[in-house]
Parts: C-alpha cells; sequence; structure tokens
C-alpha cells in the first residue's frame, strides 16, 4: 500500500469547547493524487480543510504531514512545510493588480526578489493570460481569472498539497469547467496533492482519484473514484 502524504486520524475538533463538528474523522492523502471530500452542507467538509491548515485546534486526534504529527504546528510554520490553502471566499484584493496579488504569496520570502521574480515567471507561464493582465485590477477579471489569480499566489511558495473549499462556489458553468481544468493541470503536470472540498459532486468526481463522505461530523463512505459511479447508493442508501 502506497503511504499516504498526510493522515488525518480520529479528528475531534470544532469552533467551541466540547462542541465538536467533525467527531473522529479518519482522511487519508496520497502523493500526486486528488482526495476529494463529500457531503451535504454542514457536516465539517470546510471545518476539516481548515483544522488541517491550523486555523482550528482540534480537541483530539493526529494530522500527520509525512510521517511527522503537526498539530502543535502554527499555521506559517504549516506553509513552509508545503501546505497552501484556497478558501471557499474569493481571497484577492480586488483594488490590487494582479501582479501585486501575486506576489502577496511571496511574504514569508519578500525580501528575495530574484526568487519573486522567479516563481512570478513560473506562473505568468503556467497561465499565460495573467501576464496578459498583470498590471489590471484584480477586481476587473472574470471569477474564473480571479481564481487563477488565487490559485498562482498559492503556487508562489511550491506547495506540496494544496487545500481546496468549494473553487467554483458562484461561477458560471463555463468558468467553472475551467478551474477544474488547472486543478487537474497541478495534479498531472506538477505532480502536486489535493484535497478538494466541493458540492459540484459530479464535477467533482470526474477528477478525483479517492472519495470520502462525510455525514453529521463522521466518515460515512470512503473508495476510489470508480466505486462512486453510483451517486444514489453513495448518498442516499
Amino acid at each position: 500500500m502506497v503511504e499516504a502524504m498526510l493522515e488525518v486520524r480520529d479528528l475531534y475538533v470544532g469552533y467551541y469547547k466540547d462542541l465538536h463538528i467533525l467527531q473522529g474523522v479518519s482522511v487519508a492523502a496520497q502523493k500526486g493524487k486528488i482526495t476529494t471530500i463529500l457531503g451535504a452542507n454542514g457536516v465539517g467538509k470546510s471545518t476539516l480543510l481548515k483544522a488541517i491548515y491550523g486555523f482550528l485546534k482540534p480537541a483530539s486526534g493526529e494530522i500527520i504531514l509525512d510521517g511527522e504529527d503537526i498539530i502543535g504546528t502554527p499555521t506559517h510554520k504549516r506553509i513552509d512545510l508545503g501546505i497552501s490553502y484556497i478558501p471557499q471566499q474569493p481571497g484577492i484584493f480586488r483594488w490590487m493588480t494582479v501582479e501585486e496579488n501575486l506576489e502577496l504569496g511571496a511574504w514569508t520570502f519578500r525580501n528575495d526578489r530574484a526568487r519573486i521574480k522567479r516563481k512570478l515567471e513560473e506562473n505568468y507561464e503556467r497561465f499565460p493570460m495573467l501576464k496578459d493582465r498583470r498590471k489590471s485590477k484584480a477586481g476587473e477579471l472574470s471569477g474564473g481569472m480571479q481564481r487563477m489569480v488565487e490559485v498562482g499566489r498559492t503556487l508562489m511558495t511550491d506547495p506540496k498539497l494544496i487545500l481546496v473549499d468549494e473553487p467554483t462556489a458562484g461561477l458560471a458553468k463555463l468558468l467553472s469547467e475551467e478551474v477544474y481544468e488547472m486543478l487537474t493541470r497541478l495534479r498531472d503536470e506538477e505532480g502536486i496533492t489535493i484535497i478538494l472540498v466541493d458540492q459540484e459532486i459530479r464535477q467533482a468526481l470526474k477528477i478525483a482519484d479517492y472519495v470520502y463522505v462525510l455525514e453529521l461530523g463522521r466518515n460515512r463512505f470512503e473508495g476510489p473514484v470508480e466505486e462512486f459511479t453510483d451517486l444514489k447508493k453513495a448518498f442516499w442508501a
């Protein structure tokens, strides 16, 4: 069996003391794969990502990255370990240019201008449309391109694991397809591990390698994506 890059083991966590949203959840993400977390609203999908990133402190359980428990590691140190997070709500600064938004992703090495320039060029090679609009205000871009800016900013730190929360929320279908294609390229061309939380079940399953379904803060189903072709059985059995 291939060893997971990240393992969440028997996690209990919530926003208030003794009120746990997640109640013993366990998840594993294989290197270079897309692991998708599905479930109804309020079951704890976003809570799981926030706990992995360090925004929430678990009451108990383990979060193992490359064999090391990172429960006590602060968020800024988790970034140094290669974890990045793209939240559901758009996180761009609309009044700043595309390039200024991207440069914010280089905050931890802000004094290394040569590295910043190199990472910007890598992003422009990855996303040619951003290079053409690099001096435009981010708020002037389409929703899909704004998501592209967020992903590009995340990639400035060379993450090995990206946590993605509802990446197409509020986007038109055509723009949503562009976002899923972008995530697929990050996996297939750059080998980045992705944990994807999504409500767009059919689209998420098209790009997933392994799937977990949560129900009321607990694991309900899991398995390779091939086992989830019968969505009715998976969600309403």
